[in-house]
């Protein structure tokens, strides 16, 4: 699909917010609401726009510990990264996984309400993940940026 400056000033709205209604978006990118939901429709159906979701602040749900695993796989198997990563999904606390290339094979962040619930975590379930080689904890103090908007 061909993106063109309207459906840039779109998308740049969107990512702002998410739930603002179809009248608002339309009035902001300077569009006819039903120009704007056309637009909005066909970057659905291409695949731009993939979902609209909520974002909980898990700090205010009561999870203080985050923690990025890095993670380096005993690759003699063949099945090792897909074992590992269908035993790792199972694990609630969980927040993402990656695969990734280099000397590290697995990224995985993992949430927990404080330091006892982490270190649980990682004693029952973490260590207990199929075909681990190496694993180096880093856990975060501060956030200085997060965001997943593109420059558009």
């Amino acid at each position: 699909m061909q993106i063109d400056d309207i459906d840039r000033r779109i998308l740049r709205h969107l990512q702002v917010d998410g739930s603002q209604t179809m009248a608002e978006l339309a009035t902001k990118a300077g569009l006819s609401s039903g120009a704007c939901w056309r637009r909005v429709e066909k970057l659905e159906a291409s695949g731009v726009i993939m979902g609209r979701e909520v974002v909980l602040d898990y700090r205010a749900m009561g999870y203080a510990v985050e923690v990025f695993l890095r993670i380096t796989l005993d690759k003699t198997q063949s099945s090792a990264f897909d074992e590992f990563t269908k035993a790792a999904r199972q694990i609630p606390e969980v927040a993402g996984i990656q695969t990734l290339l280099g000397r590290v094979d697995i990224r995985m962040d993992v949430r927990a309400r404080d330091l006892a619930h982490y270190q649980e975590i990682y004693k029952a379930r973490i260590l207990a993940l199929p075909h681990i080689s190496d694993i180096e904890a880093l856990m975060l103090i501060s956030e200085v940026k997060n965001t997943e908007a593109l420059p558009l």
